[in-house]
């Protein structure tokens, strides 16, 4: 179990201890020792949230960076040795630095050490920006640190994302570096593009995509809402249903008509209708394009929240 596991742990039992204590002597606690109580519990359920959280990753980016420039400060290049050690607080996971000197030779680089003494300043992220000349000019500039992001792909992965990395100068000598430490945004920040998600069809003509699904990705996203893209092709229609919650229609392009209780409503562009829960629905395209729009439904969508209903006539 890691230290933080372990932290978590002791404040889950302390939290616990502190609810029963609460049960137990809530008769005998004054309005100021519940408040302390309140006021501790509140601090440590934002502490573990925060840990998780892209604003903690940056000031713990920050913060190896920064001690990296202290060990080079008091070891010289010696640094460079315990800053290529496997599983230790330089290099874990997708955690680790890489010392350059101004001039662009690449000094310590855990990932692949062979890659040491090599000249990056000409090196470039996936779009093609000069991220060599970025790192430089950020080390030589008068601040001597700040942020950069640009698109770089995941270890073994060949599909760029979007990284962020601190750069900060530092010196041994007269020599002088920049150190830096990275890491990738979507492993805290949750993005999707309607060019990379699945689609199935339903009812014949009906393409539906999940932009957004809890239930579709391997980490908790701390909600409880989805939102489907949905095309219809011309002269296609979505059978007569009905959702047990209320469900959002946003109309993205195209013309068309939904019906709730089967009272019609006009679909155009830049509508906005909400289904009310428990209504019978039913769209039609009735233009001579696709019609698109975004379903959205709280709770997520799920099967057992959906139920076929009769159809009906239209005139």
């Amino acid at each position: 179990m890691n230290g933080f596991k372990k932290i978590s742990c002791v404040l889950f039992v302390t939290i616990m201890l502190l609810a029963v204590a609460g049960c137990v002597q809530s008769e005998n606690t004054t309005p100021d020792e519940q408040d302390a109580a309140d006021s501790f519990e509140q601090e440590v359920q934002t502490t573990e949230e925060d840990t998780v959280g892209l604003a903690f990753q940056k000031e713990a980016t920050i913060s190896l960076v920064n001690e990296a420039v202290e060990l080079m400060n008091e070891n010289g290049e010696l640094a460079f040795d315990e800053f290529r050690k496997k599983d230790s607080k330089w290099f874990h996971d997708d955690t680790y630095l890489s010392i350059w000197t101004t001039e662009g030779i690449r000094v310590a680089y855990a990932p692949n050490v062979s890659c040491e003494g090599e000249n990056v300043s000409g090196l470039k992220d996936y779009d093609g920006n000069p991220l060599g000349k970025l790192f430089i000019d950020t080390a030589l500039s008068e601040d001597g640190q700040g942020w950069i992001d640009y698109q770089w792909p995941k270890p073994g992965e060949t599909s760029p994302a979007l990284k962020y990395t601190f750069v900060k100068r530092a010196s041994i000598g007269d020599q002088v570096y920049l150190v830096t430490s990275g890491f990738y945004v979507d492993d805290y920040v949750y993005t999707n593009n309607l060019q990379d998600i699945d689609y199935f069809t339903r009812f014949g003509t009906v393409s539906l995509g999940n932009l957004l699904h809890p239930g579709t990705v391997d980490k908790d996203l701390g909600v409880d809402y989805s939102i489907a893209h949905v095309i219809i092709k011309p002269g296609g229609s979505i059978d007569p249903h009905m959702m047990t919650n209320p469900e959002v229609h946003y109309v993205l392009a195209g013309e068309g008509v939904l019906y709730i209780e089967d009272v019609p409503f006009e679909l155009s562009e830049g509508l906005i209708v909400l289904v009310p829960a428990n209504s019978k629905q039913h769209t039609e395209n009735t233009g001579d394009s696709d019609l698109e729009f975004f379903a959205i439904d709280q709770p997520a969508w799920a099967e057992e929240n959906e139920e076929m209903a009769e159809s009906t006539t239209h005139d």
